[in-house]
């Protein structure tokens, strides 16, 4: 399955959660979420059928979709996390945190992580002095990430690093703002991530 390209506030409004997709507006009162508190379509308001196989796929898609990556990605970064030591759910977070289209994100150089994917993938970033471009790429600690020249220009970079204080930067990222720069300090934990989910639940889905 492709990565999503539909309306994003449609995602929201499913899974009944901010997923921060639409950067900014999200925290407006422009919010689809806050307007609809309800599902998208003309079937949306009705109370639907909840099965144990539901909740599971609603936590996997939420998560999912968070990130913004495709089902094949998001199975792999899965089928990973099953090999590493450690409680496997929790691995998987993880992983999916330690991106460098998020990590650009939560540094505040992008307003969504979707702007993040772009802002990478047109060469305008930098991990230890060296252009990367590739959004999944697995950051490390220690490793210094910085907007490159041109980047420094554009003006959603500038606009999302003035509004990045209504969300927070991580504790385990340390930023420069006047320098479009920071460093990953330490690998987060799980008690690092805001986003409220129970990973247990996608477990289960992909065990049966």
């Amino acid at each position: 399955m492709s990565r999503y390209t539909g309306p994003r506030c449609k995602i929201c409004r499913r899974e009944g959660t901010k997923l921060f997709l639409k950067g900014e507006r999200c925290f407006t009162d422009r919010c689809a979420l806050d307007r609809r508190n309800y599902g998208p379509g003309e079937h949306g308001q009705r109370r639907a059928r909840i099965s144990e196989y539901r909740v599971q796929l609603r936590e996997k898609q939420k998560v999912r979709f968070n990130y913004g990556v495709s089902e094949t990605q998001f199975k792999r970064y899965y089928e990973i996390a099953k090999r590493k030591k450690g409680i496997t759910g929790e691995n998987l977070l993880l992983l999916l945190e330690r991106r460098l289209d998020n990590i650009v994100y939560r540094m505040g150089f992008a307003s969504s992580r979707s702007e993040a994917r772009q802002l990478i993938g047109h060469g305008h970033i930098a991990v230890n002095g060296r252009k990367t471009d590739i959004p999944s790429f697995m950051v490390k600690e220690g490793d210094q990430i910085e907007v490159r020249e041109k980047g420094k220009k554009f003006e959603f970079v500038k606009t999302a690093l003035e509004n990045a204080g209504q969300r927070g930067i991580p504790e385990w990222l340390e930023v420069d703002e006047d320098g479009m720069k920071g460093k990953v300090k330490t690998l987060p934990e799980r008690d690092d991530l805001p986003m409220e989910v129970d990973e247990t639940l996608i477990v289960e889905f992909y065990s049966k």
